[in-house]
């Protein structure tokens, strides 16, 4: 519990992630997590079957990612640690995102008025705070400049929620 924690304060740019180092057994509930979850949400947005596909296909671009900007960088040991830094804070945002999906339901049930609006402003939130700690996270592991940094999460966040979305879409 208190790796988790330490963890989960990189959610609010508190700790230094590349100071962490998790055992095989924490990594993995991790992932079982950020699956499990992320079929969780997309079941609620869209088929339960092609949903589970879709997070097949992010899993596989953000492990994928990970390793090609590690053996980039030559840093192929801090594997585990960077999936694991970024996986806690993705299923620590996920989890709001399954909070934000039973408020929007809640809203419709209650017919107001900005309920979309309130849906958009919320994912709004949470894209830019992933990127944000994503961005952290890079920083902490690589040195970047901000500006790089930031340029990196963006680009990973569209490697592994753009590209695999738009597969489905196809």
């Amino acid at each position: 519990m208190n790796l988790l924690l330490k963890y989960l304060s990189s959610c609010w740019f508190l700790n230094n992630p590349s100071e962490l180092v998790p055992p095989n057994s924490f990594m993995w509930k991790n992932v079982a997590f950020y699956l499990i979850s992320g079929m969780i949400v997309e079941g609620l947005i869209s088929d339960p079957a092609d949903g589970t596909l879709e997070v097949l296909g992010r899993t596989t671009m953000a492990f994928g990612s990970v390793a090609i900007l590690l053996l980039m960088e030559k840093k192929w040991g801090c594997f585990n640690q960077l999936y694991t830094s970024i996986f806690v804070c993705e299923n620590f945002i996920m989890t709001l995102a399954v909070a934000a999906e039973a408020l929007d339901y809640w809203l419709v049930l209650q017919h107001h008025i900005y309920r979309e609006e309130i849906g958009i402003g919320i994912a709004v939130f949470l894209v830019v705070w992933y990127i944000s700690i994503v961005s952290y996270i890079f920083r902490a592991f690589f040195s970047y400049p901000t500006s790089v940094s930031v340029v990196y999460a963006f680009s990973y966040f569209i490697l592994t929620y753009g590209i695999p979305m738009l597969l489905m879409d196809i």
